[in-house]
């Protein structure tokens, strides 16, 4: 499918002044409800943003290893990830609205708990129920869609995918609000916000106007068998994945390599979520006017070459790459999901979750493998050669479909 003639900016702008009542989606999408889905996935990030931005607390209250440490940061990750895929096609059968405000109010439940954790069981049996709020993701992606004409939907799914800034939100501003209220509050007060986000999603937020299909277990797994959906699986693997692994373990990696005190760390870390997280409806416009593919095409090669830098035990290149790194995905995450309902019009919110799933596995492993290799070697370097060898894996995946007539083959000439 070529969609690289499509040149043409829209004749109206993506957000507008709506009256409140459900307009065409092939017109003018509704501005009101990309606000709410946006918000709604920003203060649940934030909830699983929280659980890293306190770690360097946490490790030294409970005086936690390395290898805790990581298994800790990941463990939220495998519910988030895995709970992607029945989360979208629970969207699919009953609509964002209400599956997006019951995922806030138990994401606000589960971070309760967190606040008094006293031992490394605890910490990872309530970190792993805190991890549903990552699994948000794949709800409003089918709801924001919906709003929006085939034309505008990647930036308008980068625009919701903006709300990755409730990461950068809990970075900074958890140790900060521990500092000043108590280390309870670095946790409630995510709690507290995205409760009340819940309630304002519950009363004000409609599902798109196109009407539901009642779909039966095999129509919602059916697009699951079709290679396209595998094949951005991969590219969100490493685009998502090395987003979320990396926001997780900057804080660790500045904290242990550089020995920045944990409020600088947050900090440093809220500027690569934010960088990443702006570039992602840049990202999803790119795709828009000149197709996902040829955004994929140079994201890939440049992780790859970037990610050798971050080898270099110095705060300058390790600074200067990965911020080049966070500008890279943080667009290569837009024009993924540009892609998503390109290809699957009518199971966005399964495909999503499929997509998301493998995005969140990858931001899994890699804290897991990066805290072996720093247990073994005493350095976090092989971690990040191995990120560079994942994205050449994923630009020769690009070029291969390309060649091999697949699904980005059209898209890329």
């Amino acid at each position: 499918m070529d969609i690289s003639s499509s040149t043409s900016p829209p004749s109206t702008p993506l957000i507008e002044a709506t009256d409140g009542g459900p307009p065409d989606a092939s017109q003018d999408g509704n501005s009101y409800q990309l606000l709410l889905a946006t918000g709604a996935f920003a203060v649940c990030f934030a909830i699983f943003g929280s659980i890293s931005a306190m770690m360097p607390i946490l490790r030294e209250r409970l005086s936690l290893e390395p290898w805790q440490v990581s298994v800790a940061i990941a463990t939220p990750v495998l519910l988030g990830s895995l709970g992607r895929i029945p989360l979208g096609m629970l969207a699919d059968r009953f609509g964002g609205r209400l599956v997006f405000s019951v995922v806030m109010f138990a994401s606000a439940l589960s971070l309760l708990p967190m606040a008094v954790v006293e031992s490394f069981e605890a910490l990872l049996f309530i970190g792993f129920f805190v991890g549903l709020s990552l699994g948000s993701f794949s709800v409003g992606v089918g709801f924001v869609s919906g709003w929006y004409p085939p034309q505008r939907q990647g930036l308008a799914i980068g625009v919701y995918g903006m709300g990755n800034i409730g990461q950068s939100l809990a970075a900074f501003g958890a140790p900060v609000i521990a500092g000043i209220a108590g280390f309870i509050w670095g946790f409630w007060v995510f709690a507290v916000i995205a409760a009340a986000w819940a309630i304002l999603f519950a009363l004000t937020a409609k599902n798109p106007p196109q009407p539901r299909v009642k779909k039966s277990l095999k129509q919602l797994f059916s697009p699951l068998s079709d290679r396209m959906s595998w094949v951005l699986s991969i590219y969100y693997f490493i685009t998502f994945g090395g987003f979320v692994a990396m926001s997780i373990y900057l804080p660790t990696f500045l904290t242990d390599i550089f020995g920045l005190e944990p409020a600088d760390a947050g900090l440093r870390t809220a500027g690569f979520v934010l960088l990443a997280t702006f570039l992602r409806p840049v990202g999803g416009a790119l795709s828009d006017r000149y197709s996902g593919p040829r955004v994929l095409a140079v994201v890939f090669p440049v992780t790859a070459f970037l990610a050798l830098f971050m080898t270099i035990e110095h705060i300058v290149p390790f600074t200067i790459a990965a911020l080049g790194i966070a500008a890279a995905i943080g667009m290569g995450n837009g024009a993924v999901f540009k892609l998503v309902p390109q290809h699957f019009p009518t199971s966005v919110g399964s495909v999503t979750g499929l997509v998301g799933a493998a995005g969140g596995l990858g931001g899994f492993f890699p804290p897991l493998v990066v805290g072996g290799i720093r247990e073994s070697t005493g350095s976090y370097a092989f971690g990040f050669v191995l990120l560079s060898l994942a994205a050449l894996a994923c630009t020769v995946l690009l070029w291969w479909t390309s060649r091999a007539g697949g699904p980005a083959a059209a898209e890329l000439k």
